[in-house]
């Protein structure tokens, strides 16, 4: 773990040491009642391992994150021998060892005086600090990641998709400790319902039991254990909201109602490719039938955090092939039907103008 201090935060520091100072309230720098000199360290007050924050520079600057771990005793030798060939050829410049240690030994401090004494307090979160650097040696980018992504307030059509909010951080990695402790939680989920042997009903009832026996027990708890801090519950966590639950009653009409009226739009008969798509979709779900709930579970919570992170690494490239197999698919469209009989071509082509008369202006326009 390591410290790291964004610079808006260190003049932060200073202007807070120098009101402090005014006020005549602490000895700073050896002024005030205590003549003795008092350090005061200055960082962003969020810890993190030194390769993480080097790999969300390289990665926001569109480098490829180092993904090879090698041990550090092994890095320790290749160092050595290194430095004895420097010091033989007379080349001395900053020891490897010193980077060494740096990058693999926790280096964290505590700023709890410049806390009590100065008020500090972080104006520049990590994650925006690091955004800020980024955007400050923009000119050493990689020019094709930078051209993509130059604006780092755009959003991505993944992060568009999943509705830009916590559900978004989580499936496309934007914090991985977070990320990876719901798919750690989602396969205990998984393995508890479908690989324990039991019935779903058992181990739902069995997983509603321990819960409710953590929840007592994290109840009954005393507020310090060995010396740490054990926060309590608030019971609005357990309340929903009128408005909430307005919500979801929405929600849930709304899906019905969109459900209802592609049904009455396939009883009229008046467009063939929904129902195609329909009949295709049906097809589809009956074919997963065949497959095991587990299996298809298990599938869809890999497709979860893999398809949204790498649609979102490779966005362009994956587009490119989504309209080339388009373009394909209609190529093949155009090949089936001049290959029909002359009554269903021209039945097919008499629904595809009806179909055409009815979208917008606009789209027309701009087809």
């Amino acid at each position: 773990m390591s410290d790291f201090t964004y610079t808006e935060n260190v003049a932060h520091a200073h202007i807070c040491a120098a009101e402090t100072l005014d006020s005549r309230v602490v000895s700073v720098a050896g002024k005030g009642d205590v003549p003795n000199m008092q350090a005061f360290f200055i960082t962003n007050l969020e810890p993190i391992m030194f390769w993480e924050f080097v790999s969300l520079i390289l990665g926001g600057l569109g480098y490829q994150r180092p993904y090879i771990k090698v041990p550090t005793w092994m890095v320790s030798c290749i160092v050595s021998l290194h430095q004895c060939r420097n010091d033989k050829l007379y080349n001395y410049s900053v020891s490897p060892h010193y980077m060494l240690q740096l990058a693999s030994r926790t280096r964290t401090f505590d700023c709890s005086a410049a806390q009590n004494h100065l008020g500090y307090s972080p104006v520049v979160s990590m994650k925006d600090g690091i955004k800020l650097t980024i955007q400050s040696f923009s000119h050493l980018a990689n020019d094709s990641f930078y051209t993509k992504y130059g604006n780092f307030n755009e959003q991505s059509k993944a992060e568009k998709m999943l509705g830009s909010g916590i559900v978004a951080d989580i499936l496309l990695w934007r914090d991985e400790r977070r990320t990876f402790a719901c798919f750690f939680t989602l396969v205990l989920v998984y393995c508890w319902f479908f690989l324990c042997g039991r019935t779903f009903a058992s181990s739902l009832a069995d997983l509603l039991l321990l819960v409710i026996v953590a929840l007592y027990g994290h109840g009954i708890l005393s507020s310090k254990i060995c010396g740490f801090a054990v926060q309590e519950i608030p019971s609005s966590r357990f309340k929903v909201t009128e408005s909430e639950a307005q919500q979801a009653m929405r929600s849930i009409a709304h899906t019905w109602n969109k459900g209802v009226r592609r049904i009455k739009s396939l009883a009229k008969g008046e467009n063939w490719s929904k129902f195609f798509r329909v009949v295709i979709s049906i097809y589809l779900f009956k074919s997963i039938q065949a497959y095991s709930v587990a299996v298809l579970f298990g599938s869809v919570l890999v497709f979860a955090f893999t398809a949204f992170f790498v649609y979102d690494q490779y966005e362009a490239e994956i587009d490119a092939l989504r309209i080339l197999i388009f373009c394909g698919m209609v190529e093949l469209k155009g090949l089936l039907l001049r290959k029909l009989p002359a009554s269903i071509s021209s039945f097919s082509q008499h629904d595809n103008v009806l179909h055409q008369e009815k979208v917008p202006a606009r789209v027309k326009e701009w087809k």
